[in-house]
């Protein structure tokens, strides 16, 4: 390796290079003037910082003294898109901030933007999922007035800033919500919230406004609604998901279940928007003259899972008294429980599907009184049983007509039959002489029909009473975890029309039982059913019956109540018992044969109906043989 030495020339370089350096440095070094200068303006800066800082504060405090906004040019912007109203959006609370108030029952939460409430939560229901039920959530409803002003400008609510204030009135909380023209000028959402109701009270008014609003402009309230679904069924949910509507002092009609419904009602009291087991309701103490009314179904596919089930809206005029708005009006958030609806005495208990004419007077009066009875001390599923059995005690009477008029039928048919071969070829005669052996034998061919159409009532009446008993929702028994739901016994890895992707337990066993008892009641039906000449074969259509129908029930209940299914499985047990009784234990034939034959030697009093068909009849055979003698 070669050895490194001294270099005399390099050292000499950097001697030279480091004295240069210096020399520049001393040579630009500032003078004493110039270091005076450069103090001069650092102290300068630091007043002119200081001066800014008292500056800004002082704007910020003048802000804070004022609540207005300084700039001016953006106060003439909003002049020009809000005239009056920009006085509003000058405000601190022109923003999106939201007030929350509780009660005992509701969490509601109004928003500054609009002045309307952008959620309410019912606070002691859940929906299957164990969500909190909300009816107004991440903006799936509306409420906004539309106005001209008399600078012929068209506003909006839903955009502009109202202005919250909290009060107590006693035990009430009132919120009011201001959209300001200025501060006596203004127009006003009032709402009084009480601690143990789902009703609040609800006013629109307005102060100073007359020369604002332009009164030759219609004023339109319009409040819309996305419905959100809250149970496991949204086939079944969204049947009893309606628009309903009282109108004309009392009257009530509902939109129905079309994909898009629309009507225009005059003299209207009250809106609801009916979610099956909760509701919203807009209801006026004067009657709005007309009203726009739309209802929308967004299921399209029960298959996918959807999240909101119907979109309604409203278009309700409102009016001028004295150039001033003054709507005094109540809103409804709650569950459609019929307890509740009644207490109010505003007619909200025909937001329930109950039934028309008999058959809501039969829900009302009785199936709801008792069961809420029972259920009172007794768990639902039990409740649901021994009301059963009360309605099939109740009605076993006509039970027992009905069948005791089959058996009459039977005894006779040979006798029946022998009259059909001797009058064959006469079709008037056989008639009579039929006619004549009911009469004799005192049986009535229409009394068995004439207990089943007595039944319809009941049956129908309970049809309608379960899908609306609030108390099933979420009860369990056996293996329902919930009587207002369908019950699952088994998931399908597919989807079968008009069926389902699960198998539900009770509606199975109700279909059976039906089987049984349509085999028990259509085997005495054909056996006393006379056969007719020309007529098709009723037995053959019977015999079909017994395997259609309860195919039809298991496709039909099993997206349905399993409280409904419940009540049917067991009403047909029941009927199947007390059948069995009356057929082994109470009806004797061999004594109904006797009873008919002692009957026929009677001389049997015709009355005055039975007369005249009897004459009408000998009429029409005289009429016969005079055109065959022509």
């Amino acid at each position: 390796m070669e050895e490194k030495k001294f270099d005399l020339n390099s050292f000499i370089g950097f001697i030279l290079i480091f004295g240069i350096l210096v020399y520049m440095l001393y040579r630009n070094q500032p003078t004493p003037e110039e270091l005076a200068e450069q103090e001069k303006q650092k102290q300068e800066q630091v007043e002119q910082e200081k001066q800014d800082t008292s500056a800004n504060s002082q704007v910020a405090n003048y802000r804070d003294s004022t609540n207005v906004v300084s700039d001016s040019l953006k106060l003439e912007q909003l002049k020009g898109q809000l005239g009056s109203f920009a006085y509003s959006a000058s405000l601190p609370s022109a923003n999106d901030k939201q007030t929350v108030v509780e009660t005992d029952l509701l969490k509601l939460t109004f928003s500054n933007k609009g002045g309307y409430l952008s959620e309410v939560m019912l606070k002691k229901y859940h929906n299957y999922d164990s969500i909190p039920i909300y009816i107004i959530k991440d903006g799936n409803a509306e409420f906004n007035l539309t106005f001209g002003t008399t600078d012929n400008r068209t506003l909006n609510t839903a955009n502009l800033y109202f202005q919250p204030e909290i009060t107590n009135n006693g035990d009430n909380t009132i919120v009011t919500m201001r959209l300001k023209a200025s501060e006596q000028q203004y127009l006003e959402y009032r709402y009084e919230l009480q601690p143990d109701n789902y009703m609040m009270g609800f006013s629109i008014r307005s102060q100073g406004l007359s020369n604002v609003i332009n009164g030759s402009q219609e004023i339109d309230l319009n409040w819309g609604i996305s419905t959100y679904r809250h149970a496991r069924s949204i086939s079944y949910e969204n049947r009893y998901t309606e628009l309903v509507y009282e109108y004309e002092d009392g009257k009530d009609d509902y939109l129905g279940q079309s994909e898009v419904t629309e009507t225009t009602e005059s003299d209207i009291t009250y809106v609801a928007y009916k979610q099956h087991f909760f509701t919203s309701v807009l209801l006026s103490e004067t009657p709005f003259k007309t009203g726009y009314l739309k209802s929308e179904n967004l299921v399209k596919d029960e298959e996918i899972d959807t999240v909101f089930t119907k979109r309604f809206k409203a278009k309700l005029p409102l009016e001028l008294q004295a150039g001033e708005l003054n709507k005094q009006m109540d809103w409804y958030y709650g569950p459609s429980d019929y307890k509740i609806l009644n207490s109010y005495d505003r007619n909200l208990d025909e937001i329930l599907p109950l039934g028309w004419g008999i058959f809501g007077w039969i829900n009302r009066y009785i199936f709801i009184p008792v069961f809420g009875f029972l259920s009172s001390f007794l768990p639902y599923g039990i409740a649901i049983i021994v009301l059963t059995i009360l309605v099939r005690i109740i009605m076993s009477p006509v039970t027992y007509k009905s069948y005791l008029s089959q058996a009459k039928m039977k005894v006779i048919k040979p006798e029946i039959a022998e009259i059909n071969e001797k009058y064959k070829d006469n079709a008037m005669k056989k008639q009579q002489e039929t006619m004549a052996l009911y009469g004799k034998a005192g049986v009535n061919p229409m009394a068995g029909c004439l207990p089943a159409l007595m039944q319809l009532p009941v049956f129908y009446a309970l049809f309608q009473f379960f899908p609306s008993a609030f108390d099933l929702r979420q009860k369990s028994f056996l293996w329902a975890d919930d009587l207002s739901s369908y019950d699952t016994i088994a998931k399908l890895p597919f989807h079968i029309p008009f069926y389902g992707d699960h198998v539900s337990l009770f509606p199975l066993l109700a279909s059976l039982a039906i089987f049984f008892y349509m085999r028990m009641t259509t085997g005495q039906q054909v056996a006393s059913q006379p056969t007719q000449e020309g007529m098709p074969d009723m037995g053959k259509m019977m015999k079909v019956m017994i395997y259609i129908s309860p195919v039809m029930m298991l496709f039909f209940f099993n997206n349905y109540a399993s409280g409904l299914s419940l009540y049917y499985f067991v009403s047909n047990l029941i009927t199947i018992g007390i059948m069995l009784v009356i057929k082994n234990y109470i009806i004797d034939e061999d004594k109904i044969h006797n009873k008919i034959q002692e009957n026929k030697k009677k001389p049997k009093k015709q009355n005055k109906f039975q007369r005249k068909m009897q004459e009408m009849m000998e009429q029409a055979e005289q009429q016969k043989k005079n055109q065959k003698r022509k």
